[in-house]
């Protein structure tokens, strides 16, 4: 098994467990999970190509569409609502 494999398999395995606690402990792993998500990619880019690692980015993105809109919205000045 290649290490990118290996290294996605539990960068996802830790996702799944992280979507499993209530909404209110999600998010200190979910921010670790977000900030490590570009190394991975970029080691999963590195290892297998440019078009994995951008559908690795798309699934990344759709994982984490709200928290990235919610983050967006406050670097623009805004004051976004969180979930309860």
């Amino acid at each position: 098994m290649s290490q990118s494999l290996l290294i996605a398999s539990l960068w996802v395995l830790a996702g799944t467990i992280v979507a499993l606690l209530p909404m209110r402990l999600q998010y200190g792993p979910g921010l670790t999970l977000l900030i490590l998500a570009p190394p991975v990619i970029g080691f999963i880019g590195y290892q297998h190509g440019w078009l994995v690692a951008f559908g690795g980015v798309l699934a990344l993105v759709s994982m984490f569409r709200r928290p990235l809109r919610h983050g967006i919205a406050k670097l623009r000045g805004q004051k976004p609502e969180a979930p309860k």
